[in-house]
């Protein structure tokens, strides 16, 4: 909104700033960050109210969760969305339909995980919505999302350490992609299990796509890493300092002890935004390595299921992964650190992709 009013006065004198996606990404990462913080204790304090006990914790769970998580309300990813799509609408340029495909994605995959929170909170609950009703929410918003990228973008998955090739997937790409942001979304959803664990790390994936949507944007830029240009996704750089600075307040008060959980409102939203990322700029593969400890999390439960329902046995202590660590005495700060850590040398390693073609 701000860029257009800046266009409209051909970006004389000190709006000039506002030509520079650079700027307009730092602005939104502040404007986001402020309002969280801005809107935070108050916003906590409704939450409280209307939510009375709070997020129902799972039985299933650590038993130490049913003491020490007992009573914090849930559905704090509200505030992210919020903070995100005021701090994105304010910098981003109104004509791109990227940044749009992104954000409609994260507020619809947003939606779905409030009526999941809601749901439990009103039943009392830790089951909510049916899972099946879930991902089919997710796999339609999901499809939209994907076709009207690959109109623009192609329908070629194109693969890292080679320059510029891909295989053409056709009509398949749009159920490649729609997996992709989808499986994202409930990766990010599993991980969401310990105060603070699933924020940082999407932060560090957010940060590390921004950066490749900035470089696919450039044609100088992709063409020296090798990489398919893809013109305009370099406005997404706004978006992801939206999310990064919306990320930013929300983990101020989702810090342990935690005073307020994401939710799946938070977590679904968050995961569906990293995988729209990625299927725009054509790193589809490469959020797989930038975000594998979401990966890491998902197989863990994958794996756990399928040894029970084979032979009976548990190859875990507990799934998701987070949880094996707990059972096996770590205290959850150092689980949320490592955690943190491998996220951080994941992101790296994905991003040296980059230059290795």
């Amino acid at each position: 909104m701000i860029f257009v009013l800046a266009r409209m006065t051909h970006f004389e004198g000190v709006l000039n700033l506002f030509r520079y996606i650079t700027f307009r990404s730092g602005a939104a990462v502040l404007t986001a960050l402020v309002i969280a913080l801005w809107v935070g204790p108050r916003f906590i304090a409704w939450l409280r109210t209307k939510q009375g006990k709070g997020q129902p914790i799972r039985s299933d769970g650590p038993a130490s969760h049913l003491l020490t998580k007992k009573g914090t309300p849930t559905m704090g990813g509200l505030l992210i969305l919020v903070s995100m799509t005021v701090s994105t609408l304010l910098w981003m340029d109104v004509s791109n339909g990227f940044t749009w495909a992104c954000l409609l994605v994260t507020l619809g995959f947003g939606a779905i995980g409030f009526l999941d929170d809601w749901d439990k909170v009103v039943k009392r609950s830790a089951k909510g919505v049916s899972g099946r009703a879930r991902l089919l929410a997710e796999f339609a918003i999901a499809g939209v999302a994907v076709w009207y990228v690959a109109t623009r973008t192609g329908y070629t998955l194109y693969l890292p350490f080679l320059k510029d090739a891909g295989l053409y997937l056709g009509v398949g790409y749009i159920l490649f992609g729609a997996f992709i942001v989808a499986g994202m979304g409930n990766a990010v959803n599993l991980t969401d299990g310990l105060d603070g664990l699933a924020t940082m790390p999407v932060i560090i994936a957010a940060l590390s796509l921004g950066v490749i949507a900035y470089l696919a944007g450039n044609i100088r830029f992709a063409d020296y890493l090798g990489i398919h240009h893809v013109a305009g996704s370099g406005e997404l750089a706004v978006f992801v300092g939206a999310l990064i600075g919306a990320c930013l307040g929300f983990l101020w008060f989702n810090a342990p002890p935690a005073a307020v959980f994401m939710g799946d409102t938070g977590s679904l939203a968050l995961g569906g935004a990293l995988g729209t990322i990625a299927v725009v700029t054509n790193h589809e593969i490469v959020l797989l390595l930038i975000g594998g400890l979401f990966v890491l999390e998902t197989v863990s439960v994958i794996v756990q299921v399928a040894s029970f329902k084979m032979t009976g046995k548990r190859v875990f202590r507990m799934a998701p992964l987070h949880h094996h660590y707990e059972q096996l005495g770590w205290s959850e700060s150092t689980v949320v650190i490592r955690f943190w850590i491998v996220s951080l040398v994941l992101a790296l390693a994905g991003l040296a992709t980059l230059k290795l073609r």
